[in-house]
């Protein structure tokens, strides 16, 4: 382009328009409803996120390089702020209490304030997560057994239906909503990979005690430290067949797993590991 300033204009224009026409999708009746429920679960969720996120500072590279990236990223700031005003703007007659205002009593706002918005640093990481779950671990489940899972029931936001969420508030909770349910989801496809291929727990106690919370079977099954291969062929033998189930030990779909109570076990995936915390899946939205 001649003007490479040009560029944020454009792109806080179409990014402000395009949030804004998020909001008029449910009022388009019980149609529109259902499209915004569904433009909030993966995988659409996944090709919204990439509009506003990774479209942006990729079509500015393709047009002046770093200095266009530079500039989108301003852009996207300037529209998320511009949305974050609208929205509280909008909502001005309400005087609800705020998450921010609170923690920032809390630490002080400036801290406050810094740190939410280092946190935003991570959103590549989360990419990257979210696209190896979309296309490496398919082939895990094509050539392994590994069980396929349904991503929208991870990978979705919700708390916009939150009763006083507003405006800084709100673009925070999406946030952490959407990675939430990623990581999440890593997690729970990452213990297919830890007890097929090594099912061994680890020699430092404190390291089994911190990740057994993530990874149940540390606790549900994995060979302890002091053992042997023998030992872990028994159980990997014992625990998979060759057109069997190939899920984590613990998974609630093993047949071993579903005539288990779930107050027999600390996680209702049949699992001995006590837990105070409910696994993903187990907490309806309300």
């Amino acid at each position: 382009m001649n003007s490479p300033f040009l560029l944020y204009p454009i792109l806080t224009s179409i990014s402000l328009a395009s949030a804004l026409s998020l909001h008029l999708i449910p009022r388009l009746g019980d149609a529109g409803r259902e499209w915004s429920d569904r433009l909030g679960r993966a995988p659409a969720i996944d090709w919204v996120l990439a509009y506003f996120t990774l479209l942006p500072p990729v079509i500015a590279f393709a047009l002046d390089r770093w200095s266009g990236v530079a500039i989108a990223l301003a852009a996207q700031i300037s529209a998320l702020w511009g949305w974050i005003w609208f929205h509280e703007f909008i909502h001005r007659q309400r005087d609800p209490g705020k998450i921010h205002r609170t923690t920032g009593c809390l630490v002080g706002a400036w801290r406050n304030h810094l740190a939410a918005w280092i946190t935003a640093i991570v959103i590549p990481v989360f990419w990257f997560i979210r696209l190896a779950e979309i296309f490496v671990y398919p082939s895990l489940t094509w050539l392994l057994g590994f069980p396929k899972y349904t991503a929208g029931d991870w990978v979705n936001v919700s708390r916009q239906k939150f009763d006083g969420l507003i405006g800084y508030d709100l673009i925070w909770c999406l946030y952490c909503d959407w990675m939430t349910g990623v990581w999440s989801l890593g997690s729970e496809m990452l213990r297919n990979v830890e007890s097929f291929w090594c099912p061994i727990r680890f020699y430092p106690d404190k390291k089994c005690a911190n990740c057994q919370i993530d990874f149940p079977d540390i606790a549900g099954g994995w060979v302890p430290a002091n053992g042997t291969i023998e030992d872990v062929e028994k159980v990997l033998l014992q625990k998979y067949s060759s057109d069997g189930d190939r899920s984590w030990f613990g998974h609630p779909d093993r047949p071993e797993n579903r005539e288990i109570p779930a107050e027999t076990t600390g996680n209702g995936h049949g699992s001995d590991v006590i837990s105070d915390s409910p696994r993903e899946g187990s907490i309806e939205l309300k």
